[in-house]
């Protein structure tokens, strides 16, 4: 299985091309973990659609502690074998 990890920090104009892209792929094989890193924009609010759409989506969040404790949180939550970091 591959874990892909995505690090959301106010990024509302980018995350819905970012997800639509990740959620198209043709394989089962493959865990999608959101981490919000204390968005003050719209990301969650897009992010929140998709967990709808998407409920095999993990969605964590937490306060604003940067791009390196927003990963360690994805892997944490991380089931796969490999690891990718989408950011």
């Amino acid at each position: 299985m591959l874990s892909v990890i995505i690090p959301v920090y106010n990024v509302e104009n980018y995350i819905r091309e970012c997800l639509e892209s990740v959620v198209r792929q043709k394989t089962d094989d493959l865990e999608i973990i959101i981490v919000n890193d204390g968005s003050t924009d719209r990301s969650e609010e897009i992010c929140v659609e998709y967990i709808k759409l998407y409920p095999d989506i993990v969605y964590v969040k937490q306060k604003n502690a940067g791009l390196g404790d927003a990963r360690n949180l994805g892997l944490a939550h991380a089931k796969g074998e490999h690891v990718i970091f989408l950011d």
